[in-house]
């Protein structure tokens, strides 16, 4: 009964090493590790419910470590696995009553609804505007093969991401992220690689945001613009008629044809003000200029939590667009033909040779992985991490389907042609147009959000890894973002195409972070465990060489 009353708990941590416990250091015969005293009945959603009988028997097996450590031997203390998880871990009255002990990190947990939609809203970004110009490139029947196809390539690479920490013994994993993974395997040399891939889809993402950010101030102040002085003027001789007019800004644009249409622009009579207004208001000329004063300062913060509190307008932005999408669709109606490999005056072959531009987008689309052990490491179910990814990935794929099949479906043909489908498929509506102009206005405020947080993530991983110190300096973060600023200015001055910035930088960073990396990884865990086989070994090898190709493909686009 004596030692029944000695006090059970300890402020040690339960995960403790064995390295630890044998020191002659830490010898203290009254610490004992924390478990329950024999239980009657557990306060939680059921007042009167009974303790189960495998947690009795787990009782039972620590109270018989607990009497061997009435010893100088620490040794013979619990081992970590018959020491209950911390939300199996109880407080006691001397009652018999028993209050479940909620920390801090068991309450900041996320059930699995909000780990998939935070998946979701994490992958969806720019990309989806490039889905059904990738769809027209690659042709329809190909496009939703190779849609679906890259989509679970993408997650069995991520699944191998999330699960490469479990396959390291003897070395606690819990706060790794890939890159540390990497450096396990592959010295600093892996960590290095995995970092500067891990920047080149940043910084991909960033110029990509800076071009769109320019596309979309633009025509958000010519919508303004003309209303205001109520100019009616459309973007382009060569498009439909009618309330939901689409246009074809750059009429010949597959390389192959020969088709020349001019586009002649209306005018307001040479005014003044309208001419002056286009001068001070170009796309490519000033536009990218004028985001420098809002957005250098910006980036310049040392913390990004105030712009962590506006990440909701991505998903008000995605819901919005996916409802715009299904109208316009609804309003101007299906037009396909399928022509399996000939190509027609105003339809593209089922199967075209440019695929590979589709795959470096959805490479990009997809990409997710130098990420997702952070945010699997809140979901409250960590048991269900596996199906929760899963889910994500599927809605992920089904909205970009959906949007990318409705818009190459809903694209009027004739009058226009499909291969009118710009790489941002907003650009095929008028400035004019009510809905798109709401879009173009959520969307840019979003962006205008979301660059700072990109900055900061680059700002912390660079500079952590080369000063030891996120913000060593003023100058140091200044010099970092002037190079990050102008490489975007520089691109949306002169090649303001999104579908190949994508392309480029999803297919450079999929290639170590999503092929390479994790199938080495896989190979070399398995190989240590003595399960590696000839399959597996093939298929993985496979993985490589097709991540190498999608990125070499890119060149030859």
């Amino acid at each position: 009964m004596e030692d029944d009353c000695q006090p059970l708990l300890s402020s040690e941590q339960t995960g403790e090493s064995y390295s630890h416990r044998g020191s002659t250091d830490s010898l203290d015969f009254k610490s004992k590790r924390p478990f329950h005293v024999e239980p009657r009945n557990i306060v939680g959603d059921d007042p009167q419910e009974r303790i189960s009988a495998e947690a009795a028997i787990l009782n039972s097996r620590v109270h018989y470590y607990g009497k061997l450590t009435g010893s100088s031997d620490r040794l013979l203390s619990p081992p970590d696995h018959v020491i209950p998880r911390p939300e199996e871990i109880y407080i006691y009255s001397p009652l018999g009553t028993a209050f479940k002990v909620g920390g801090s990190e068991q309450l900041s947990k996320n059930p699995s609804i909000v780990t998939i939609f935070a998946i979701w809203n994490t992958m969806m970004g720019t990309s989806i505007l490039s889905i059904p110009w990738g769809i027209k490139q690659a042709g329809f029947t190909l496009g939703i093969f190779i849609l679906i196809f890259i989509g679970l390539l993408m997650l069995y690479c991520c699944y191998i991401v999330l699960n490469s920490r479990k396959a390291i013994p003897l070395v606690d994993t819990s706060e790794w992220e890939f890159p540390d993974v990497c450096k396990h395997y592959f010295g600093k040399v892996g960590q290095w690689l995995s970092l500067i891939f891990s920047m080149v889809s940043l910084i991909g993402a960033m110029v990509v945001y800076w071009v769109l950010m320019s596309n979309f101030l633009y025509n958000t102040g010519q919508f303004i613009h003309n209303y205001a002085y109520q100019i009616n003027i459309s973007d382009s001789d060569f498009g439909t008629n009618g309330s939901d007019r689409v246009i074809c800004p750059y009429a010949k644009t597959d390389p192959g044809r020969n088709d020349s249409v001019s586009l002649i622009h209306f005018s307001n009579g040479g005014n003044d003000t309208s001419d002056a207004f286009e001068h001070w208001w170009s796309k490519t000329n000033t536009i990218p200029l004028y985001l420098i004063v809002l957005l250098l300062p910006l980036l310049c913060f040392r913390s990004a939590s105030f712009f962590a509190r506006f990440t909701f307008l991505g998903t008000i932005s995605v819901v919005y667009l996916i409802a715009m999408v299904t109208y316009k669709a609804v309003r101007l109606g299906f037009h396909l033909e399928f022509h399996w490999f000939d190509t027609t005056q105003f339809y593209v072959p089922e199967f075209r040779t440019y695929f590979p531009q589709l795959t470096g987008i959805l490479t990009l689309a997809f990409f997710i992985h130098n990420c997702i052990i952070t945010l699997m490491r809140n979901n409250k179910n960590q048991e269900k991490n596996v199906r929760d990814l899963s889910v994500a990935y599927i809605l992920v794929g089904l909205t970009y389907l959906y949007v990318g099949v409705l818009m190459f479906a809903a694209f009027p043909s004739p009058p226009l042609f499909k291969d009118c489908i710009e790489p941002n498929f907003l650009d095929n509506f008028p400035s004019s147009d009510v809905m798109v102009f709401v879009a173009r206005t959520l969307l840019l405020f979003q962006m205008i959000t979301v660059y700072p947080l990109l900055g900061y993530l680059v700002r912390v991983q660079t500079m952590g890894q080369i000063f030891g110190n996120h913000y060593p300096s003023f100058f140091h973060v200044l010099a970092l973002n002037v190079l990050i600023v102008a490489a975007g200015v520089l691109m949306a001055k002169f090649y303001p195409n999104i579908g190949s910035i994508i392309r480029f930088s999803g297919a450079t960073c999929g290639l170590a972070l999503v092929f390479v990396f994790p199938a080495l990884v896989h190979m070399i865990s398995l190989n240590q465990q003595g399960a590696l086989s000839w399959p597996s070994a093939f298929f993985h090898s496979f993985l490589i060489l097709l991540g190498l190709a999608n990125l070499v493909a890119q060149f030859f686009m």
